[in-house]
């Protein structure tokens, strides 16, 4: 997981944060697997927790076969200079056994906004 400020899109004096965020998404199992949705936890500098919930990731549902990997990029605006992210994906088998692959923390942050 890697994100990235984004000067141009973002309004500081109005409480505006844009980041960009590159997830590669890996099936490390023995069998084929597609992702189904997405649920994110965004919790700002201030503690404030927004949960973002839906089917798939930029409108795509990847199959994934073993060993195989989809990259995307997406966004996240926040209202405060330093936040994080974390949350899970659910993947369903060839038998239909959904599960959960957890999507551990990471942060967002202006440069120079942490030390």
């Amino acid at each position: 997981m890697k994100s990235l400020y984004i000067h141009e899109r973002s309004e500081p004096d109005e409480d505006l944060y844009f980041f960009a965020y590159r997830v590669r998404i890996s099936n490390v199992g023995e069998a084929p697997v597609q992702l189904l949705s997405r649920h994110w936890i965004i919790t700002d500098g201030n503690g404030e927790v927004q949960e973002v919930e839906g089917p798939g990731v930029i409108g795509e549902t990847p199959r994934l076969e073993p060993e195989q990997a989809f990259e995307y990029t997406s966004f996240c605006p926040l209202t405060t200079p330093v936040g994080s992210m974390h949350g899970t994906y659910r993947f369903v088998d060839e038998e239909q056994q959904s599960f959960d692959a957890e999507i551990a923390p990471f942060t967002l942050a202006v440069p120079g906004a942490l030390n």
